[in-house]
């Protein structure tokens, strides 16, 4: 079933808050819920449907349905992928709609690690008998930032790939930042100042590695001629693809992502190919992050993304790909250690010709999204979004 042309987004909202120490998880998800109906210029009685993955407190959307006193659901869902959780999630909500279960659906991602003081990427989980990688994987401290330096390493070794030419996606995501008032690192950081930075997990440097923040955001889902009834520009959902991976025994490329699959079907649907996209939101947890699904999603040539990325050509207004232009989970926002939901935001902005001045990409009408959840190198989940300005 294809979902192309089949839902929009009417409402999105990113909670302006990088540290929310005197707010709750619900509350969080309930004012970027508001946000996100005051951009769109609904009600919450409007809303029929409603989707959250992980980051929500307690039951999930039971509790959060409840809490918010969304009243009128038809549907609900609570997929959960790690952090391209949310790019699916538009897409279930058009597959919803494409089959009349709902007419408006409402998404929400909150969190508060931040406020909570979760050193994410360092330290070394505890072992749960019940959880069935732990007892092959613990006990050798495997962490995050551990587990995507080795996809670093793994790349530079069979690509010739340098830690100069992944210090570039930090460059750019610093030059869009700095005209985000609310990003948390708004200075211009130059290739050297990455390199030099402390070592996290050779080879990735303090500065290859994503913020840590609380905060949230919401995004709205309707039906195409409810979004032509709304005073705001029309995004329309154009190509989706999502899938999860295992480690597969061992037996994985450490080079490669869930992108390849989900970046195929996505164009496929869209019926278009990287070489249309003005705009790419793409999830950077860690610079060799975006590397990988540049490569994956058909921008470049696996082992090109070194030369792809360098010089300036994913900086909007100077290079060919302009990406992540609030500034990304590299220097802006990554709430909850989530980042998928913030990527479909600035895609919303860029499509409707709101991303700021200084960062707008001229005649953007067809943008992408693409995040992952959980670790690359490891089990983790893909998902990518095509959307279109009408």
């Amino acid at each position: 079933m294809s979902l192309r042309g089949s839902a929009c987004i009417v409402g999105a909202f990113e909670h302006p808050t990088r540290k929310a120490e005197d707010k709750s998880v619900a509350q969080l998800h309930a004012e970027v819920a508001w946000g996100a109906l005051q951009d769109a210029g609904l009600s919450k009685d409007d809303i029929d449907g409603y989707v959250c993955a992980g980051d929500a407190p307690g039951l999930g959307p039971l509790s959060m349905i409840d809490y918010m006193g969304l009243d009128r659901l038809r549907y609900a869902d609570s997929t959960d992928l790690g952090g391209c959780s949310y790019i699916a999630h538009v897409a279930h909500a058009a597959a919803a709609i494409k089959l009349g279960r709902a007419n408006i659906v409402l998404i929400t991602l909150a969190g508060r690690p931040r406020s909570e003081g979760q050193a994410v990427g360092t330290g070394a989980r505890a072992q749960n008998p019940n959880v069935p990688d732990d007892q092959f994987e613990v006990p050798f401290t495997k962490t995050t930032g551990t587990s995507y330096a080795l996809c670093a390493m793994r790349h530079m070794h069979e690509y010739g790939t340098t830690s100069e030419q992944l210090a570039w996606i930090k460059v750019a995501a610093s030059h869009h930042a700095q005209h985000n008032p609310h990003a948390m690192l708004k200075k211009v950081v130059t290739v050297e100042d990455v390199v030099n930075s402390p070592m996290v997990s050779d080879p990735l440097h303090r500065l290859d590695c994503c913020v840590i923040s609380d905060g949230g955001g919401a995004l709205i889902v309707a039906r195409p001629e409810i979004a032509r009834s709304l005073k705001r520009p029309v995004v329309t959902v154009r190509g989706t693809g999502e899938t999860a991976q295992g480690e597969f025994g061992g037996y994985r490329d450490l080079t490669s992502s869930g992108a390849a699959l989900t970046g195929a079907r996505a164009f496929g649907e869209a019926g278009v190919t990287p070489a249309d996209i003005h705009y790419a939101s793409i999830y950077d947890s860690f610079t060799i992050t975006v590397l990988m699904q540049l490569e994956d999603l058909g921008f470049c040539a696996k082992g090109d993304g070194g030369r792809f990325v360098s010089d300036g050509n994913l900086i909007s207004g100077v290079g060919k790909l302009p990406f992540n232009t609030d500034g990304g989970g590299l220097c802006n926002n990554h709430p909850a250690n989530r980042g998928g939901m913030t990527k479909v935001i600035e895609a919303v902005r860029q499509l409707r010709g709101e991303a700021h001045p200084a960062v707008q990409v001229p005649g953007c009408t067809l943008a992408l999204a693409h995040g992952t959840g959980g670790l690359l190198g490891h089990r983790h989940g893909s998902a990518t979004l095509i959307l279109e300005r009408e």
